[in-house]
């Protein structure tokens, strides 16, 4: 099972960025998928989440009304829109795939390898 991130990169503060993740190794479209992210020093937070339907989806204030996370077809891919970055957005993003929908990381099992997001002001 192999989870791959990409899309991360150094933007200015009010830019975009396009995340995305391909899970493989396995039928990934009954699972719930979500991204988190880490900053250095912090714990792993949750920043979107979308279950397997991709018709329900669920984002912490922080990120509400700028990200936007989406199911691709085939289901095993997730995508993850950021709009109107802003310094504290910069941190590790990891996507993750697990069987509840949930915001607790200890919930998912399966995780990425990681894609640094860094935004400058």
């Amino acid at each position: 099972v192999q989870l791959q991130a990409s899309g991360g990169g150094l933007v200015q503060a009010g830019g975009s960025l396009r995340l995305s993740c391909a899970a493989s190794g396995r039928d990934f479209s009954n699972f719930v998928m979500g991204w988190f992210r880490q900053a250095p020093g912090k714990e792993r937070d949750v920043v979107a989440v979308i279950n397997r339907s991709g018709g329900s989806t669920s984002y912490p204030d922080s990120v509400k009304g700028r990200f936007t996370i989406s199911r691709g077809y085939p289901k095993n891919t997730v995508f993850f829109q950021m709009n109107s970055l802003k310094p504290e957005d910069t941190a590790v993003y990891y996507c993750a795939v697990g069987p509840s929908f949930s915001w607790r990381p200890s919930t998912y099992n399966y995780w990425g390898q990681g894609t640094q997001v860094t935004v400058s002001s």
